[in-house]
């Protein structure tokens, strides 16, 4: 690592301090590799690997997950395929013309596929909720992050140093010069940015 030409204030060297945008980017990378899928078909698969050190100086808070996503998909799948099954089985139905059968004539009442429909509707509510739900938390998500520019000028100038594991700021006259951990370096962008009380939650550990 190529000297900046300042020491950290922490242990007075300047060999292993890096400018901390540096720092996150070179803990994130796109790693291609050939694996094998469960029936034995080899496949090229693209997965981006984050390091501790990269995540903990992340200047936003992660993205809120969207796992209920595939519940969505499925209770939409589910909805789509029982509106059809009730569609063509009662109209396959309603077309046999009386006393025409190709087996036992059915000695009880006609088949009620009503129920297909109410699987249907309810399928397609819980759909509907999850849609809902995603969009509002990634409503949520932009607003809360509004001010990802104020925290990403405190950011930018953070200095970290690989021997102490912390953080110091510089050219910032009225921020404090002594290093920071991860923790509160965190805690002060985020805080900028207007998403400090996240930093609680979303602990930085490097």
């Amino acid at each position: 690592m190529e000297k900046n030409g300042h020491a950290c204030p922490g242990c007075g060297r300047d060999d292993l301090v890096q400018a901390v945008p540096a720092a996150y980017l070179a803990g994130r990378d796109d790693v291609t590799r050939r694996e094998r899928n469960r029936d034995g078909d080899v496949r090229t698969v693209t997965r981006r690997v984050t390091t501790a050190l990269s995540e903990a100086l992340a200047p936003v808070p992660r993205e809120p997950t969207y796992g209920l996503g595939v519940l969505g998909v499925f209770t939409g799948f589910v909805s789509v395929a029982a509106f059809v099954g009730w569609v063509l089985l009662g109209k396959a139905f309603e077309e046999v013309p009386d006393g025409v059968y190709f087996g036992e004539p059915p000695s009880g009442p006609d088949p009620d596929f009503s129920f297909l429909g109410r699987i249907s509707g309810l399928a397609l509510c819980v759909t509907l909720l999850v849609v809902v739900v995603l969009v509002r938390r990634r409503g949520e998500f932009v607003r809360l992050t509004r001010g990802r520019e104020r925290a990403e000028e405190l950011w930018a100038c953070g200095w970290y140093c690989h021997r102490c594991g912390t953080v110091h700021l510089r050219d910032l006259p009225e921020e404090d010069v002594r290093p920071f951990s991860l923790q509160e370096f965190r805690e002060r962008v985020w805080e900028r940015g207007g998403y400090g009380e996240l930093a609680a939650r979303q602990r930085a550990i490097g």
